[in-house]
């Protein structure tokens, strides 16, 4: 293997890890292996903190390769709580309004995900990383700025009802780059005349890149020990 020359390196994203903490723990490992002070190294679609599974890594001359990785098609396994929101359409934030579910039954919600399947339109959540005027909505949300975020067309694939435990369902859901899951559950309990939000979320595939392909972050160290290195100098 040889960072410096480019390596894609695939990671289950552990739970309230944020993908730039990831990015900094592998970069430091590799750093103190190679014996070097620095090493590009990026990542190709950001995973929530809430959320974990596949997260693709690229090093040195690879990370010219991360916009192209980011156009893959990726798939998730969502679970949704109905009746209720917060302002992060996730569990970041307390709920701050509920809404009826008994009209709720396992045909509706199969009826209604038809809805989503295709090209949709869909406004990012609040509590985003997409930028206004050069700064993150994230940042201005938790500001308790207002934020207006305009429609992106994005394109849903497939959406499986995994588990109907109503109020809380399970979905696998294949989407394109872009897709906020959280959005979509927010989108979901409106279309069920209720309200709903993200739960847990885990990102099951990107591309061709399964879970079963994925290093744990915290075994990556010795990983890197057990790896032949090819070391180049500048």
């Amino acid at each position: 293997m040889n960072f410096k020359e480019g390596e894609i390196l695939y990671f289950n994203k552990p739970l309230k890890w944020t993908s730039f903490a990831v990015v900094n723990k592998v970069r430091y490992s590799i750093c103190k292996k190679i014996g070097v002070k620095k090493l590009k190294v990026g990542h190709a679609g950001t995973l929530d903190p809430l959320a974990t599974g596949v997260m693709i890594l690229c090093t040195g001359k690879a990370t010219k390769r991360i916009e192209e990785l980011q156009y893959h098609t990726k798939e998730y396994v969502a679970t949704i709580m109905l009746g209720a929101t917060t302002p992060s359409y996730d569990l970041e934030k307390e709920i701050d309004a509920t809404f009826p579910v008994e009209h709720i039954t396992k045909e509706l919600v199969e009826e209604v995900l038809k809805r989503f399947i295709g090209s949709i339109e869909q406004v990012p959540p609040e509590f985003s990383a997409c930028k206004i005027d050069g700064a993150r909505a994230y940042e201005l949300a938790r500001k308790g700025k207002e934020v207006n975020l305009k429609p992106k067309t994005l394109v849903i694939d497939e959406i499986e009802l995994l588990e109907c435990n109503l109020p809380v369902i399970k979905i696998r859901v294949v989407c394109s780059k872009g897709t906020y899951i959280r959005a979509l559950a927010r989108d979901i309990g409106e279309a069920l005349d209720s309200g709903a939000h993200l739960i847990g979320l885990m990102r099951t595939r990107v591309g061709d890149v399964t879970l079963d392909k994925c290093l744990e972050v915290d075994e990556f160290p010795e990983w890197l020990d057990s790896q032949e290195i090819e070391i180049t100098n500048d």
